[in-house]
Parts: C-alpha cells; sequence; structure tokens
C-alpha cells in the first residue's frame, strides 16, 4: 500500500508539474502569431506627444504607431504589455526577449544596426530649436550666440551646438522636462534636442501658445521599430505595417493628434518610404 500512495503521489506532482509548465508558456514575448498570446512593446514612458505613461494608460504618437503594427501583426491593445525602453537599454532589452520590438525615438544608426535590427524608418526627425513663442531672435542654430541654451547632461544635441557656436551659453539640466520650464520662465533662451521631442513638449496643456519648435533643423534622425538581430520575417511584416500606415492615412493622423497643438510640421522627407528588410 506504501509502494501505490507514492506512486499516486508522484503522478500527481507529475501532472501539477505539466500544467504548470504549459501555463508558464501560454504568454510568449517574442510570438507574433496573434494567437490569444500577448506581445511585449518597448516604448518611451517620459516623452509627452511621442511615449508617455500617466497612471494606465499610454499616449503620443509613438505609441500610436506601435498598436497599429501590433494589430497588423494580429493583436488588439488589450493583447499589449507595454515595457519602458530607456535609451540606454534598448540594446539589451532586444537582445534579451524582453521586448518584440521598439517603437520609442528610435534613431537607425550603423552602431546600432550591429546589435539590433530595424524596420523603417517610419519619421524622419531633425535636431532643432525650442524657443519662446513670441521670441522672433532666434530663426536657427547660427542665431544663438551669446544666448542661454539648455539641454540635458551629458547630450550630444548640446555638443553639436556647441562645435557650431562655441561661445553659446550652454545650461545643462538634468531633465527636459526643467529645460522646458525654466525657457517658460524665461530664465532660459532656447533648447535643443529632436524637433519631435520638442513638439511633444510645446503641444503640452501648460504651453500651449507659449512655445514654437523654430522649424530650422541641422540633423537627420530616421526613427525606426527596432527588433531581434536577423528576425527578416518579422522586419518584413512591421515593414508592410509601416507602408500601409502611411498610405491609408493613419500616418498623418497619429503626427496631427499628438504633435499638431505644437503648431509642428514634419520636416523633409516625411512621410518616409521604408527601407527593405536585410
Amino acid at each position: 500500500m506504501e509502494v501505490s500512495a507514492k506512486k499516486l503521489a508522484m503522478g500527481a506532482l507529475a501532472g501539477v508539474l505539466m500544467l504548470s509548465l504549459a501555463a508558464c508558456g501560454s504568454g510568449t514575448t517574442g510570438s507574433t502569431s496573434g494567437s490569444g498570446d500577448t506581445i511585449k512593446i518597448g516604448i518611451k514612458f517620459d516623452q509627452p506627444g511621442l511615449g508617455l505613461k500617466q497612471g494606465d494608460t499610454y499616449t503620443g504618437m509613438d505609441v500610436d504607431v506601435a498598436k497599429y503594427v501590433a494589430d497588423k501583426l494580429g493583436y488588439s491593445e488589450s493583447q499589449i504589455e507595454w515595457t519602458q525602453a530607456p535609451s540606454g537599454q534598448r540594446e539589451s532589452l532586444i537582445e534579451n526577449g524582453q521586448v518584440t520590438y521598439i517603437v520609442g525615438t528610435y534613431s537607425i544608426t550603423d552602431k546600432r544596426k550591429e546589435k539590433v535590427s530595424f524596420a523603417g524608418p517610419y519619421f524622419i526627425a531633425g535636431q532643432d530649436l525650442l524657443v519662446r513663442a513670441d521670441d522672433t531672435s532666434i530663426t536657427g542654430v547660427d542665431a544663438l550666440s551669446g544666448k542661454k541654451l539648455c539641454s540635458v547632461t551629458g547630450s550630444t544635441s548640446a555638443q553639436n551646438v556647441k562645435d557650431k557656436v562655441p561661445d553659446v551659453n550652454l545650461q545643462e539640466f538634468g531633465t527636459y522636462s526643467e529645460c522646458v520650464a525654466a525657457l517658460a520662465a524665461g530664465s532660459i533662451d532656447a533648447l535643443t534636442t529632436d524637433d519631435t521631442i520638442l513638439a511633444g513638449y510645446a503641444a503640452q496643456e501648460q504651453y500651449k501658445g507659449k512655445l514654437k519648435v523654430v522649424g530650422n533643423t541641422f540633423s537627420t534622425e530616421n526613427y525606426g521599430i527596432g527588433l531581434k538581430k536577423g528576425d527578416t520575417e518579422l522586419c518584413t511584416k512591421i515593414t508592410t505595417a509601416i507602408t500601409e500606415m502611411i498610405s491609408d492615412g493613419s500616418w498623418q493622423t497619429f503626427v496631427t493628434n499628438n504633435l499638431g497643438p505644437a503648431g509642428f510640421t514634419p520636416g523633409a522627407g516625411n512621410p518616409p518610404t521604408p527601407a527593405a528588410c536585410s
């Protein structure tokens, strides 16, 4: 009887383990089948107009793009698990399979392509300046001589300007939000980073009509959707989704709804033609 009891107990334990393993495999991160699983997508949580988390709500142009692509892959919005993707962690999130793809002002560069693949671009941004709406003295980077310019500590954007205008008075803050508040208060003259990010801040309710993007870019940033390196099948599906998003008018809707309140108009080359996957 003791042996039989042990066999029964072992059989029951094996059954529990099989059920547990099945449950663990039911929500695969990398699956793009849309067959009831969830999909993990990386976005920014702190960029107004692009990727912003407020409570359980996610808004912004990149969020809309991410949801559109997910839908084309067969996932409803309720199946999306949003993951914060800070700039310095994006490659590792993709490489470690913590997200299926990232949509977060992710510029396509040769260095990044050594670690991840990109679909896109879906938007062409450029470094620009944000100034007060009534400031007519700053029309571009060449007009910054002697001006107080803000950017975040360690930003390549700030150094780009410093290289062009050595006598600019550079003020480095911890976050772009601090720079925007200082600009609105009049303690600095301009803020520099990608024009999309600037437009997102200017579109915030408290800054509407008070700030403006100069609209004279001096760099080119091709925003792409980052995914696992070498996953040509997924890249091709996402590229097709981007092409459809542009052709059916959704791209323009996303830009207008999220960045339009700042009076922002996309620069030359928009909407772009996505490159072929390789």
